[in-house]
């Protein structure tokens, strides 16, 4: 299979269910964007050590980020998301878990610490961009499910405790934030 079909010089582009589209269509900007966050999931963990409790939750969720692209790219082979009640526990699951182990926030953080950190704070923003790409597009009238939408606002909370957990893990001190104002 060639990976260069020529297709779409024109600036046009096949959904998951066949229509064709300009790229510049929402559906391409939020399976984009969605793909994008995967990437950055990738790149955050060919920076953690091999004995990182954080892999396997973050190839679970590479993997529903991928089936929630071709949902958001129009394929849905049933009625429901797939995207399901149980991936929002599994994330709050997860959240719980990591934050028995971590000292209570006391001040703000900045994005940093390890490389790992710092890319799962890069995750965190693109899953608040993606989330509000997808209630943007729901407000516009594109039909997108009210379980990815919630698993989408919990997935940002999660990589935020997995950056301060992948911190812990190296035992890097999170950066502080310290305003200039005074208290």
């Amino acid at each position: 299979m060639k990976i260069y079909t020529k297709k779409g010089d024109g600036g046009q582009t096949s959904l998951a269910n066949g229509s064709k589209v300009s790229k510049a269509d929402v559906r391409v900007e939020l399976y984009g964007t969605a793909d994008e966050l995967n990437s950055t999931i990738g790149v955050v963990r060919s920076f953690l050590e091999t004995t990182s409790e954080l892999h396997s939750p973050l190839e679970t969720i590479q993997n529903l980020l991928f089936e929630l692209g071709s949902e958001l790219a129009g394929f849905r082979a049933k009625e429901d998301s797939c995207i399901l009640p149980e991936d929002v526990v599994f994330l709050e699951t997860e959240i719980d878990r990591m934050q028995e182990r971590l000292t209570p926030l006391k001040k703000f953080i900045l994005p940093g610490g390890s490389q790992a950190a710092s890319f799962l704070h890069i995750s965190r923003t693109v899953s608040r961009r993606l989330e509000r790409e997808m209630v943007r597009a729901k407000e516009n009238g594109l039909e997108i499910l009210s379980s990815p939408m919630i698993f989408m606002n919990r997935l940002s909370d999660y990589f935020f405790v997995s950056a301060r957990y992948a911190n812990l893990e190296r035992n890097i001190q999170e950066p502080l934030w310290t305003s200039r104002a005074k208290t």
